[in-house]
């Protein structure tokens, strides 16, 4: 038994390592968002840094509709950035989990 306990927090240490490379792989990892009609660009890493905003200068005179652009455009961004994360942490994470009968169920 407490040989299993040993190798279990080795399996977690090693989980642990693979989530922190995981967290900076992110890093590098780029979602785009952009407007439907093609005016706002932003580009966004998987942890969520804004990397680049392309603004088309229609899109310069008018600052209500610029800020509604920004706004709508991040979140979204945000929001798919988000979902890249999560899912790739989920996956390192769950790889990682010690084999415990009935614990899968309360995974998901």
């Amino acid at each position: 038994m407490f040989g299993d306990m040993m190798g279990m927090m080795g399996k977690l240490k090693e989980t642990q390592k693979k989530v922190e490379e995981t967290k900076m792989r992110l890093n590098s990892v780029l979602v785009d968002e952009e407007s439907t009609d093609g005016l706002l660009k932003i580009t966004i890493t998987a942890n969520r840094e804004i990397k680049n905003i392309t603004i088309a200068d229609e899109l310069l005179k008018d600052k209500e509709q610029l800020e509604d652009y920004l706004i709508l455009g991040l979140n979204n961004a945000i929001t798919k950035a988000t979902k890249v994360n999560e899912t790739e942490l989920a996956a390192v994470a769950k790889e990682g989990m010690p084999n415990i009968p009935g614990l899968d169920r309360f995974m998901e």
